[in-house]
This record gives structure tokens, sequence and C-alpha cells, in this order.
């Protein structure tokens, strides 16, 4: 399966090696040019991600800037930050961008997810009109689901391998797919 990770911070990245490790073609992105050149040297800047773990997956994850790499993934995961505003709410901004971004590339039977964290009805509120834009439909032409991220950074006993994933899907069939 081709995989393609929005966002390569401290969720992205390792969700991504996960991935490769199990032996999936990944394609992450990142509008950081330095992220996507220390990926390149296959240099972690991630602490839960050992460099060694890139060296291993070598060529089954690729980091880019440009969203038209993820046309031909089988699936896209955003997992881009939403830090907190003055007000305590999330700043959707990152997430937004990367969503009418992907929008320009979605294509007919891919499986969007969005893993990061965010306020209950985001996906169906917020990212579906975005993503609706590429003339497709959410739950007809493409699958739409949320699984938000389990990540606490530095924990080694829960791991992303380790910890159960909560998945909703817009549809069942989109809910069946993201499972």
């Amino acid at each position: 399966m081709r995989i393609g990770i929005v966002g390569l911070g401290y969720v992205g990245l390792p969700l991504g090696v996960d991935f490769a490790e199990a032996g999936h073609e990944v394609i992450g992105l990142d509008v950081d040019v330095r992220k996507v050149a220390a990926l390149d040297r296959h240099e972690s800047y991630v602490e839960d991600v050992a460099s060694s773990r890139l060296e291993a997956v070598g060529e089954r994850l690729r980091a880019t800037t440009r969203y038209a790499d993820l046309a031909g993934a089988d699936a896209a995961i955003i997992a881009v930050p939403t830090p907190l505003t003055r007000n305590r709410e999330p700043d959707l901004g990152p997430l937004l961008g990367a969503a009418a971004s992907l929008a320009g590339v979605l294509q007919r039977g891919q499986l969007v997810v969005l893993e990061s964290t965010t306020y209950p009805g985001t996906t169906r509120e917020r990212l579906k009109p975005l993503l609706e834009e590429s003339g497709l439909r959410a739950g007809v032409d493409f699958n739409l689901a949320f699984s938000p991220e389990r990540v606490d950074p530095g924990r080694t006993d829960y791991t992303m391998r380790t910890t159960p994933k909560v998945v909703g899907g817009l549809t069942s069939a989109c809910l069946e797919r993201a499972s």
C-alpha cells in the first residue's frame, strides 16, 4: 500500500516509519524543507525515532514538500500540528491549509484520515467541505475517517504499536476502509 503522511513532526514521522517498517511505501510531506532534507540524509529530528530506523527503511520512506507526490497514494493521513491559541482553542490553520492543498491532488478511491488532535466534528464540519472542493464526494468518491493521534512523546512503554486506536468513519464504508 502507498501511504501519504502530511506533517512529519512527532506524530507523523513515527507513524510513517512504522508503516515503512511494516513494508508499506510511505510518502511523507512537510512544508519544512529542513525536515525533508534531514530525512533525505536519514537523520531523525524526532526524539522517538532513531536515525538507524530511518536508514533501515531506506527508500520505503520518501520525504517531499510537494502535494502532487501524494496523488498516487492509496491513503493520506493528515498529522499536522493544531497548537492552542491564546483562548486555548485549537488553531486549525495548518489543518485547513493541508486539507485545501490535499484537495488539489485528491483522487477517486483514496482514503483520507485525520490524525491531528482536534475537537469533535472537525472532520465532518471543516475537513470534508474543503476536500470536496476537489469535486469528489466524501463517502462516495473517497473515504474519510478520523483516528486521533495517541502519541505520548518520550514514553517507550506506550508506542503506536501497543496503544489501541480509536477510528471513526464518515460512513460505514469509510470506517471499514480505515480500520
